[in-house]
């Protein structure tokens, strides 16, 4: 019997909804110690997901070098507020603000070297995994792995 995404999925997957703001999704991925979520509709259909990487996008030092340019066309030379400032360091992006629009998923039923064949093939991490069109788990390449280690045989 072949083994499926049922069989290594994280169950149930965590999700956040399209709302979620980015200090809520990074501590959730710091404390659960994952490094994305599925955002997810209030029905629990898959909306995109938001990974560690979306996350960081705007510490990337050009994104920084591209507000610092505008700030100083901003200020012309003047020194701008404090409370100004404070505000635009604020993170205020949203799940929907930053999410992955195309996501790759798998059914319960999809095997092992099919999960596998997906996650090379389109260099993703993890996929989130669907019954009737609904968030049910999440399988990452580690599962994978784990998997090939609790049955070596599938190498043969």
């Amino acid at each position: 019997m072949p083994i499926t995404a049922a069989d290594v999925m994280t169950a149930p997957a965590i999700v956040v909804r399209p709302e979620t703001n980015m200090a809520e999704i990074a501590s959730l991925l710091a404390s659960k110690r994952i490094s994305a979520v599925p955002v997810c509709h209030p029905d629990n259909t898959l909306a995109v997901i938001v990974s560690e990487s979306d996350i960081l996008k705007p510490f990337r030092e050009s994104v920084r070098a591209r507000r610092d340019w505008w700030l100083g066309v901003i200020a012309e030379g003047e020194e701008l507020p404090r409370d100004f400032l404070d505000y635009l360091r604020r993170d205020t992006r949203t799940a929907a603000d930053v999410m992955v629009h195309h996501v790759f998923t798998a059914e319960e039923h999809t095997t092992l070297p099919q999960l596998a064949e997906l996650m090379l093939s389109h260099n993703i991490k993890r996929l989130p995994v669907l019954r009737d069109g609904k968030v049910v788990g999440i399988v990452s390449r580690a599962d994978l792995v784990a998997a090939i280690v609790r049955t070596p045989a599938m190498l043969i």
